[in-house]
């Protein structure tokens, strides 16, 4: 049976962008994105819960989120889920569970600190197709190109439709 992990959300971001290199040069971007709940309770009262989602972002998504992302953004974000697990100093175990990014769209009409604008309250960039490119050539385009959409390389997960049940 296939298997699903796949997570869709829009929100803002909660902080801005922190990028990090790996020790092979890679870039990694961490933020928080929140999202809201509305219901109406029992008494006939509005009520409002807001969700915390850690967003973890890989090579080309970091380096434009650090460029175009910051505190307040309003992003659409896919991904997957992803925990990782550590030891402190102390023995103590951790467990964190994030969103793995694997692709984004800045949903602000404009960038905040009056970078790209973008027509129609959102745009387009495609990163499986800047990933083919060189470095430079990819930078260069980075800066003429409107980054709102960005999506890293597909895998296949091995999902057949004639396995639907209906």
């Amino acid at each position: 049976m296939a298997n699903l992990n796949k997570v869709m959300l829009i929100g803002r971001l909660g902080q801005d962008p922190e990028i990090r290199y790996t020790q092979s040069g890679s870039a990694v971007a961490n933020t928080t994105i929140a999202t809201n709940d509305y219901w109406t309770d029992k008494q006939g009262e509005k009520q409002e819960r807001t969700e915390w989602h850690s967003l973890v972002l890989w090579g080309r998504l970091a380096d434009l989120a650090q460029s175009y992302l910051k505190k307040g953004s309003q992003v659409y974000v896919e991904g997957r889920l992803q925990t990782r697990d550590w030891e402190d100093q102390q023995g103590q175990k951790h467990y964190k569970t994030e969103v793995v990014v694997t692709n984004m769209q800045f949903l602000d009409s404009k960038n905040v600190d009056g970078g790209i604008p973008q027509e129609g309250g959102s745009s387009n960039y495609s990163a499986t197709s800047a990933s083919t490119q060189d470095s430079a050539s990819t930078q260069d385009s980075a800066s003429t190109q409107d980054p709102g959409n960005v999506q890293e390389t597909p895998h296949d997960d091995g999902f057949i439709k004639d396995d639907i049940p209906f």
